[in-house]
């Protein structure tokens, strides 16, 4: 296994910028403005990286990039090295004191700038975006994309999730229909995330959903010391992509795991060390929880819709 596909693998075990959680109370952050064509919605769109995550194919001005759309990222974030690339043109930076953490602990003070993004089907204006280093998340060695659609954007529209084909739409909240096959899942909104009600052996964990992590599980070691999970058995590790580079994170094997009506099997679930943030999840529910199963979110009226597992075992 080389370095690169370890690294796209298990690039949500410690849940990349979807565990960035901002000081919102000292930033002034507009929504921005979702303009759909004629059916609103975006086609299906397939992923453009071989990952569990939506990465998607979009347009900043004539600049084609590769965005994850990352349901965990309070914001939406564009690399620095890609900012710099860009044509200055149509492009506006504006000055504002930011500090994003990320899973790991690691911090990162940064700036804004404005976009305007194109995908099929969409136009997204006035979309404000951190200029941060994703390392990792936007580099050759990695997931190879420098933008993230992040909470601003997902709280404007449905998504609509196809992991066995490998595809994801939005669509706007009103021309949204629900397919009979998908039933609701106990959510609630905290902030602009959706908070999920996860039982791991027994015990009873609140975990946001993020499309930013490829790992069925992540959670705090509290979290894990309290499900009892850190009682001796035997431990892993793996490479993840966090804020800004890579970090080296413990997995364990979770006997069972009940998420969305369904009860899963021998799971392995990433320990990651959670910052001294107020409000900061305890715990992560990534995209391997949704394998052989399709859904959509609605960030902004705080619901999930998911089917049943084609196969009720992970393992």
């Amino acid at each position: 296994m080389n370095r690169r596909s370890l690294l796209t693998r298990t690039i949500g075990l410690a849940a990349v910028v979807g565990g960035a959680w901002w000081a919102r109370e000292t930033l002034l952050w507009p929504k921005p403005e979702l303009t759909f064509g004629e059916g609103g919605a975006t086609p299906w769109l397939p992923y453009v990286r071989y990952s569990l995550v939506p990465t998607v194919r979009v347009r900043l001005g004539d600049v084609e990039v590769v965005a994850l759309i990352d349901s965990g990222a309070q914001y939406s974030v564009i690399d620095r090295a890609l900012v710099a690339a860009l044509p200055s043109v149509g492009r506006s930076l504006f000055d504002m004191p930011l500090v994003a953490y990320g899973v790991g602990g690691g911090a990162q003070v940064g700036r804004g700038t404005t976009l305007e993004v194109e995908l099929p089907g969409l136009a997204i204006r006035g979309l404000r975006a951190a200029i941060l280093d994703l390392g990792p998340l936007a580099s050759e060695a990695g997931l190879q994309t420098p933008l993230i659609l992040g909470q601003d954007v997902l709280g404007e529209a449905v998504l609509a999730l196809d992991p066995a084909r490998r595809h994801a739409r939005l669509v706007r909240r009103d021309a949204f229909v629900r397919p009979p096959d998908l039933a609701p899942a106990t959510v609630r909104r905290q902030g602009g995330s959706l908070v999920a009600e996860v039982t791991v052996e027994g015990s009873t964990i609140q975990a946001v959903v993020d499309t930013g992590a490829s790992a069925f599980l992540g959670l705090s070691r509290e979290a894990a010391t309290g499900a009892g999970l850190m009682d001796g058995r035997a431990q892993g590790s793996g490479v993840s992509l966090v804020l800004g580079g890579a970090m080296r994170a413990a997995t364990v094997e979770a006997r069972t795991v009940r998420f969305a009506d369904h009860l899963y099997s021998r799971v392995s679930v990433g320990v990651f060390d959670q910052p001294p943030l107020p409000n900061f999840p305890g715990g992560l529910v990534g995209m391997e929880a949704f394998k052989g199963r399709r859904a959509a979110m609605d960030l902004g009226a705080g619901t999930l819709f998911v089917s049943r597992p084609l196969d009720l075992t992970v393992g």
